[in-house]
Parts: structure tokens; C-alpha cells; sequence
């Protein structure tokens, strides 16, 4: 692991730790980038699992299309995929109340019998309904089980006559079947009854009574698994300040993320409430968005464009910038004026504005407002953070994976590791940090170090991106 330190602390974990200062930050193109993180509402889906979602028919098929108010899955997701991360990991939220629907079908005797029931693959209130008929082709020794949505076709089941276990197997067993599940209830005489667009009932979603204790159960999960940006997709203040307190908490230990948070539609009506929330979680790991986004002809709250914003830094390599990105979002509200935007910007607020064609980021700031020490103003800039984390992603991983426990902690085995941490920063130089870093060990550290310990520090010039470009004109 790596993690923050001060000389005058001892660790106790086994690990590759790194004291960060600011003339020690480098610009780096390594480690592996875009993994986003978001807790959702959804109607279908794995419940209180990590599900890994990487495309727009990714999406549908694990979470389905359904944004109605009620759930989030659909509409989050596919903002963060917009931004082109490499994936989404998704954890669906319920209250415990969640059930599947279901529906039990009955043979044909004279006297109807309950012979299989088909249940809905999660818990759902998708109005699935069955239609049961005598196969075309086969009709003496086969049947099949129409499934609809609605009044859309969505599969047919052909089984055999004769035995409800074959029926159940068949079903259970359709590689193609992402909707219901089968289960033999009796044996009944090997016919099924005929029926015409029964309902699938008793299902529930399970959304209702979501609390925040249902959000930081989605957050530890997320905290096993390797991720770079975490979006809320929610706008509740006591939820934002336990992610802001999980973020801070997380980054200490060495876990290096970035959440991404917004607002609802009422706060972003008034700037200032925005601004007020961003100075309130002066963080270098939390981005703070502050306007409503409108695509195609929807308008999402800041809490959901973060999502977006989530999934555009994330998926950028790391030579690029928010900065004056172009978005997908066809305007915003409120657009700012001049004098807003500078001060959600010296706010620590993430804003978009809309520049006469297109709607485009401003600054990409985090919301570090009130520096720390050690810090100077390259430390409320997004990209540097980005940077930063990687540094500490991509050398630790290089340390773990063939130093430690690996290597003796003597002259020959520190020479390897300050070798193989050179070659790291060779391959930056000269496109993301200038010539001339130093890479070397920490004479002044080590001097006291023990005996399973060895410091290491680095000195680089970050190549920045071009922000700002002024001109003079003379005439006359």
C-alpha cells in the first residue's frame, strides 16, 4: 500500500509510503486510469453487489433502461459513460424490502395442479407476463412459454411435454435467458395449461426506504476494490459529508480517490449555495459541481452532471484537462456570468458554461480553498491531483509487485528499486515532466531508518497544460 506520512511516524502495515510536497509533484502518464465508482437506485440488476458495467448495452442488460424518478441506475451510469471512462462499477441500493415477482404455472388435468413457478432474475416490478401455447411445429410433444414486457415479445421458451424437472432444466439452462428463473413446485401430469399473458407478480424494487446507511454499505464495498472516482449521484448534505470524511480517510491510507458531487435543482438555482458547499468540503479529493446540465432535453441537477464529470476526468489520459472540455449537455442554468464564474472559481466550484455554441467546462478545480501545509495552489487543480494519485498508484504497484518481501533491503537491492523507479520517469520525459529529475534515495531518512525500511524521494518540473493565453497589441 502507500499512504501519507511525516518522518516522525511509524507505519505498521508492510507497504511503499510517500510523503508528498509540492516541489516534489510530477506529471506522469502511467497506471491504469478510468475506473468510476456510483451507488444506484435501479428495477432490475444484482442487488448490494459491485457489478462492473463498460458499455451502453452493458448497462441495459444488467440495470435495464428504466429512469423513472424513482430509480437512478440507468440515467447515472449512462452520464458517467458519456464521459468515456474505462469502466463503471455499480452497486445497486435496496431497503430490504426487494422481491422478485413471480407467477406458478398448472398442468392441464382435469383438476389443475401447481406445476413450475417462473420468478423474475432480481427483484423487480417489470410488468413481465407469460403466454403458454402449444408449439407450431411440435405441438404433440412441446410447448412454449412466451415471455413479454408489456406488450413486447421478449423470448420464447420451447420444452418438452412430459416432466416438470425437464421443463425447469430447459429454462434454467437457456444461455440466452437474462429474465426469469424456473423451479418445480410439483410434478403434475407433464402438460402445462394454456394461458394468455399472465402476470409475473409481487415484485418489488426495493428503493423506497434507501437511508445512508445503504450508501457507506456501497462505499465499503467499493473501498476492496481498485477504483479511481467515486460519484454520489445525490445531493443529501449529511451523505455528502460522510463521503467527504470516507474520501479524506481513504487518501490518508493511501487509497487515492476523487469524489465527485453536486447538488440539487433547487441549490443550483442560487450560485451561491453551490460556492458555500464547495468552501465547506476544501478538499483536493472532492469536485464539487454546482449547475444543471440539459441533454437531450432532459435537465439533470449538479448532483448527477458530476457523474459526467466523474467519467470525463477519469477517462482523460493524463496530458489532458477539464479545462475548457466539451461537453455532451446542449446548455446549463444558470449560465453564470463573468463575475460568477471567477468566484465559483476561487470557491473551489466545478462550473460549465455555455460559450454561444456548445457548453463547455470551466476551470477543472477541486474544492481546496484554505491551503495546508505543504500545499500551494497547484493543489486545487484536478489534473495535478490526477497526477499525484498516479504517482502514488503506479510506483507503489511497481514496488509491491517486485520489491517487497521480494528483495534484500541492502545496497544491491535499493539500487535495483531506485533503477527500476528511474526508468518510470524516463519514459515521462520530456512530454509530461521536464529533464533534469532527480530520482535518488533519502540519505537523511534512511540515516534512521530500520532495518525492513528504505525512503526514496524524487525532484521533477511538471510540463502544465496552457490555461491562460494573454496578448498585447500595439497600434497606431
Amino acid at each position: 500500500m502507500s499512504g501519507t506520512w511525516s518522518p516522525s511516524e511509524d507505519k505498521v502495515r508492510a507497504g511503499f509510503y510517500m510523503r508528498f510536497i509540492s516541489a516534489a509533484l510530477a506529471r506522469i502518464n502511467g497506471g491504469e486510469r478510468g475506473v468510476v465508482t456510483v451507488p444506484v437506485k435501479a428495477n432490475w440488476g444484482p442487488v448490494e453487489q459491485v457489478v462492473d458495467i463498460e458499455s451502453q448495452k452493458d448497462l441495459q442488460d444488467k440495470f435495464h433502461t428504466d429512469d423513472s424518478e424513482e430509480f437512478t441506475a440507468y440515467k447515472l451510469i449512462r452520464l458517467i459513460l458519456l464521459g468515456e471512462p474505462s469502466k463503471v462499477m455499480a452497486y445497486r441500493l435496496v431497503d430490504g424490502s426487494e422481491k422478485v415477482s413471480s407467477l406458478t404455472l398448472k398442468d392441464n388435468a382435469a383438476t389443475p395442479a401447481d406445476m413450475i413457478t417462473l420468478s423474475s432474475a432480481y427483484p423487480s416490478t417489470r410488468p413481465f407476463n407469460v403466454t403458454v401455447r402449444d408449439n407450431v411445429v411440435d405441438p404433440s410433444n412441446k410447448q412454449d412459454i412466451v415471455l413479454y414486457e408489456g406488450t413486447k415479445q421478449l423470448y420464447v421458451f420451447t420444452v418438452d411435454r412430459g416432466s416438470a424437472d425437464d421443463m425447469v432444466e430447459s429454462i434454467n439452462n437457456d444461455k440466452d435467458n437474462m429474465w426469469i428463473t424456473a423451479s418445480k413446485t410439483n410434478d403434475g401430469n407433464g402438460e402445462l395449461t394454456t394461458i394468455a399473458n399472465a402476470d409475473l407478480t409481487g415484485g418489488n424494487a426495493g428503493t423506497s426506504g434507501v437511508t445512508n446507511e445503504d450508501y457507506t454499505d456501497a462505499m465499503a464495498a467499493f473501498e476492496t476494490r481498485e477504483f479511481n472516482a467515486f460519484a454520489l449521484g445525490a445531493a443529501d448534505e449529511a451523505l455528502q459529508t460522510s463521503v467527504r470524511s470516507w474520501v479524506s480517510r481513504l487518501r490518508d491510507e493511501g487509497k487515492k480517490v476523487i469524489a465527485y458531487m453536486g447538488g440539487s435543482t433547487t441549490d443550483d438555482e442560487d450560485p451561491n449555495a453551490g460556492d458555500t458547499r464547495s468552501i465547506g468540503f476544501n478538499h483536493e479529493g472532492v469536485v464539487n459541481v454546482t449547475v444543471s446540465g440539459k441533454l437531450d432535453g432532459v435537465w439533470h441537477p449538479s448532483a448527477e452532471v458530476a457523474c459526467y464529470v466523474a467519467g470525463l476526468a477519469s477517462g482523460q489520459s493524463l496530458r489532458e484537462s477539464t479545462t475548457f472540455a466539451a461537453t455532451p449537455f446542449e446548455d446549463v442554468s444558470p449560465r453564470l456570468k463573468n463575475s460568477q464564474i471567477k468566484k465559483a472559481i476561487q470557491s473551489g466550484s466545478f462550473v460549465m458554461t455555455h460559450d454561444g455554441e456548445r457548453v463547455i467546462c470551466e476551470r477543472g478545480v477541486n474544492t481546496l480553498t484554505s491551503l495546508g501545509e505543504g500545499q500551494d495552489n497547484s493543489w486545487k487543480k484536478l489534473k495535478i491531483i490526477r497526477i499525484r494519485d498516479a504517482i502514488a498508484t503506479d510506483t507503489t504497484k511497481t514496488a509491491r509487485d517486485s520489491y517487497i518481501g521480494k528483495v534484500l533491503n541492502n545496497a544491491d537491492g535499493q539500487a535495483a528499486l531506485l533503477s527500476a523507479l528511474k526508468n518510470y520517469f524516463e519514459t515521462l520525459s520530456p512530454e509530461l515532466i521536464a529533464e533534469g529529475f532527480v530520482v535518488e534515495a533519502d540519505e537523511e531518512l534512511n540515516a534512521n531508518a530500520e532495518a525492513d525500511q528504505f525512503f526514496w524521494k524524487y525532484s521533477a518540473k511538471e510540463i502544465d497544460s496552457m490555461e491562460e493565453i494573454y496578448g498585447t497589441g500595439h497600434v497606431g
